[in-house]
């Protein structure tokens, strides 16, 4: 993949992350907080399901997820965490405020899982500019986030 289409791909699912809060708060208000947070999962598991199916690989792969180590298997638990705080936090904080705060975690995790080479990723020097970065990213929280 170029790196423009994974610039551009990416950008898209931050633009979809940014719109999934607000989204699953409606939803809420309906059906209920975790009740909302269920359905996106059901919905989206539903999409996937039907998307893998459809890939190469069908869905033949599944079959051979307990091979892989247990903390691979947790990512939907953090997807769950994360669908749930931000659809009870939406209204608190915002989307600019609830967005900025959690790329703000994201770049922070990030930069440790680089430097470490944690989770299989390759080490990684963490130079003076990205720890900059990730201050003008937390700067950019209190920006947006103050009153």
């Amino acid at each position: 993949m170029s790196r423009l289409l994974a610039t551009l791909l990416a950008a898209a699912a931050g633009c979809l992350v940014g719109l999934q809060a607000p989204v699953n708060a409606r939803l809420a208000r309906q059906v209920g907080d975790l009740q909302a947070a269920s359905v996106s999962f059901l919905l989206g598991t539903a999409v996937l399901l039907v998307v893998a199916a459809l890939s190469s690989g069908g869905l033949s792969g599944i079959a051979h997820a307990g091979r892989a180590p247990w903390w691979a298997l947790i990512g939907g638990i953090f997807g769950a965490f994360f669908v749930t705080v931000a659809l009870l936090t939406v209204h608190t904080l915002g989307a600019s405020g609830l967005t900025a705060i959690v790329v703000a975690g994201q770049v922070a995790i990030a930069l440790v899982l680089d430097r470490f080479g944690l989770l299989g990723l390759p080490k990684q020097h963490i130079a003076a500019p990205r720890v900059l970065g990730l201050v003008l990213v937390l700067v950019g929280v209190v920006l947006v986030v103050r009153r």
